[in-house]
């Protein structure tokens, strides 16, 4: 459907994984070998919070309905921002038109939030998904996708104060409408939501079949392990990615995230937790996660 990339670190260009490396998100838009569509040209958009930014401070967007392989300004900004962390994204539309409230991320506050995937037969379900946003938050809702439907249902059950458990309950929600409508796995994709500080990525579908996610070694790993690539000297010792799909080729660059699992990306580092699954381990993230399931 779409490819998405994520950074945290210190502050890189982001032309660094847009444009630079050996299958950048701009190559991934025209050539996407994992994806379900090889072309995602319907759009782009990158969000990412300044530099010398407040912590928790609002970031800033650009997205554009153009294909990002075309776009001119998106390579002037590209090579002109950096930041410590930000989104991008390419888009290839499965129903919602083409606009550019439709392209992804989507921004609330200090929040953001991409997806690559569907809710399937969102047209059948999109009334009672809407329904069941929260008034106060409805009015913020300005495109048709159902990537910013699932955004404002997860706000609206607890996004800012729970995000893995309010992803959980949002997902159980789609899916309880979908059974009552009789959509079948109605759930399918991996999504990104930050505040800002921490970044967590789901892999997540109903039928356990979900759209590819990577991760990267940490900056100072990859060094070690190819310490005569110059290319990787711009990254920072902490600086990690998570990923549609690899970035380059080097063996042990990228690891897939499992089935059903939540991965964590903040100062601590990367850890990663099962995520609506029912052999999921005890521990506080998860039974938040499980108690849904419930």
């Amino acid at each position: 459907m779409c490819r998405w990339v994520v950074y945290s670190g210190e502050s890189l260009r982001l032309s660094t994984l847009i444009l630079d490396t050996p299958h950048s998100l701009v190559a991934q838009s025209l050539n996407s070998p994992l994806g379900k569509e090889t072309v995602n040209g319907d759009g782009f958009g990158v969000g990412w919070y300044p530099s010398h930014g407040t912590p928790g401070g609002a970031p800033a967007l650009f997205r554009s309905v153009e294909p990002a392989w075309y776009d001119e300004n998106l390579s002037e900004l590209a090579h002109a921002i950096e930041s410590p962390l930000f989104f991008a994204h390419v888009r290839a539309a499965s129903g919602p038109p083409i606009q550019q409230t439709n392209c992804h991320p989507f921004r609330y506050e200090n929040w953001m939030f991409m997806h690559n995937g569907a809710l399937r037969q969102f047209g059948v379900m999109k009334r009672d998904i809407l329904l069941a946003v929260d008034p106060a938050l409805f009015s913020k809702v300005k495109g048709t996708t159902d990537s910013e439907a699932l955004f404002y249902l997860a706000l609206t059950l607890g996004l800012r104060d729970d995000p893995i458990g309010a992803m959980a309950r949002a997902i159980r929600e789609v899916e309880r409408i979908g059974d009552a409508l009789s959509v079948q796995n109605p759930v399918q994709g991996t999504f990104a939501v930050t505040d800002g500080m921490t970044i967590w990525a789901f892999r997540y579908s109903t039928e356990h079949n979900s759209r590819t996610l990577f991760y990267s070694e940490d900056g100072e790993t990859l060094q070690k392990t190819y310490p005569d690539l110059d290319q990787l000297r711009v990254f920072s010792a902490t600086a990690r990615v998570i990923v549609s799909e690899p970035l380059t080729d080097l063996p042990g660059a990228f690891i897939e995230v499992p089935e059903s699992t939540v991965a964590i990306l903040d100062g601590d580092g990367y850890r990663q937790l099962p995520f609506l699954r029912d052999d999921a381990p005890a521990s506080p993230a998860a039974e938040v996660a499980e108690a849904v399931d419930a």
